[in-house]
């Protein structure tokens, strides 16, 4: 289901870049300042819009690869507590949970499934920029092992 919505946000990524490059066209065909200002401003951001897409899409594949991996392997962390509704870990519970995680990570640098599971239980405790940063570095290191 993912990987089609991926497909798709990358044909609509495709429809969108012909809009701009026609309407950024359009624009400077008018002549006036302003106008060939918006063309400029339109033939600037939006490959900057398709890089920042491309670089999640590349995250999104990296990470979910390593996550079937360590899956495959059954070194997912378990639900060693009770979830909330949304799936996250409760408070009381997140604090010591991620400790012991950074504590295994920290043990193991190199270990790029140590990261990963902190990245996995950061996530499920609320902390997603630090979670987006333990399971980044784990794609750095298990690129670095192959």
């Amino acid at each position: 289901m993912s990987r089609i919505g991926v497909a798709l946000m990358g044909a609509a990524l495709l429809v969108y870049l012909a809009v701009v490059v026609w309407l950024a066209v359009m624009f400077i065909a008018v002549g006036t300042p302003v106008s060939i200002g918006m063309g400029v401003a339109l033939i600037v951001l939006a490959p900057l819009g398709a890089w920042a897409l491309i670089r999640e899409m590349q995250f999104g594949f990296a990470a979910d690869r390593l996550g079937r991996t360590l899956d495959d392997e059954g070194g997912m962390p378990p639900v060693e507590t009770e979830l909330t509704p949304s799936g996250r870990i409760a408070r009381a519970d997140a604090g010591p949970l991620v400790s012991r995680y950074t504590a295994e990570a920290h043990a193991a640098p190199a270990d790029w499934r140590a990261r990963y599971r902190l990245g996995v239980v950061q996530d499920a405790a609320g902390r997603r920029k630090d979670a987006r940063a333990s399971i980044r570095e784990a794609i750095s290191l298990a690129r670095a092992r192959r």
